[in-house]
């Protein structure tokens, strides 16, 4: 049972992928990261010996820290956290016991570099709708919390991409972060990123049913494209339409995780009737 400064491994992954879940920092030691260089998703590695440099970057927020074991390195930066007014909690075991639940992790192999400030940069087109919104969606929520998109003319997305050194994605081109095959970048990304959970495949089917014209994928397909085309009519920005997706997808989510056994009774039967 975790003391009352930690939070267990089956609590913090039903934080993870929501809007409330706090930030997440690794400070495991090279050594440790070297030997399973993966994150829980959408944690940022940090170093322990330099906390009181960054800790503030955290302020206004909850925190997690995760080390391999949940021992002296996790416990002292949450207490130097908490000592800068940052509510911070120690994850139970460490990242040791979350990989020996099998809960999903992200390959550091599949993160594209960041910038010089620590953000991944990314960029496709302009005028999002489905595949497009659904992506930046699983990075910010899964994979890098702090990611940028930029949203340009289709001909322009390769040469921004090669000179702002922002990795491109969902373009029609031979690029990693595309379609492939019959399934949709956001296919891919669920994949390539470790995190094929039920609930994410599920989600990952109506988003290829909508982004490829295949309402017969599931029932939920055709309202996914309805919503998804009714915000592009909504918003001529292409970022305020991204931060509306973001609650369209996180309620899509949910849905997955937590309700497709659950109906609605309204009008409800008479008795009798």
């Amino acid at each position: 049972m975790p003391s009352p400064l930690e939070i267990s491994p089956e609590k913090l992954v039903r934080l993870i992928g929501t809007p409330k879940c706090p930030s997440l920092i690794d400070v495991r030691t090279d050594g440790d990261f070297d030997a399973d260089p993966r994150f829980i998703p959408g944690s940022l590695r940090r170093d322990y010996r330099l906390v009181e440099d960054w800790a503030g970057e955290f302020a206004g927020r909850s925190a997690v820290v995760i080390c391999q074991r949940g021992r002296k390195l996790s416990h002292g930066v949450a207490a130097w956290l908490r000592h800068a007014r940052i509510p911070a909690d120690v994850l139970e075991g460490g990242f040791e016991a979350w990989a020996e639940a099998g809960l999903s992790a992200v390959p550091a192999s599949a993160l594209p570099k960041r910038q010089p400030n620590g953000h991944t940069l990314w960029v496709t087109r302009a005028r999002p709708k489905i595949d497009r919104i659904a992506c930046p969606w699983l990075i910010r929520r899964f994979v890098d919390p702090d990611a940028v998109f930029l949203f340009v003319a289709p001909s322009e997305v390769e040469a921004v991409a090669d000179r702002f050194d922002a990795t491109p994605f969902d373009i029609d081109a031979p690029i990693r972060w595309s379609h492939r095959g019959e399934r949709c970048t956001f296919d891919v990304m669920v994949e390539d990123f470790g995190l094929q959970t039920e609930p994410m495949l599920q989600l990952a089917t109506i988003v290829r049913g909508a982004d490829t014209s295949r309402p017969d994928l599931a029932p939920e397909v055709a309202g996914l494209l309805a919503a998804s085309l009714g915000l592009s009519r909504m918003y001529a920005d292409d970022h305020e339409q991204l931060q509306a997706g973001m609650l369209l997808y996180d309620a899509f989510y949910r849905w997955c995780r937590d309700a497709t056994g659950e109906t609605h009774n309204w009008p409800s039967a008479k008795k009798g009737a």
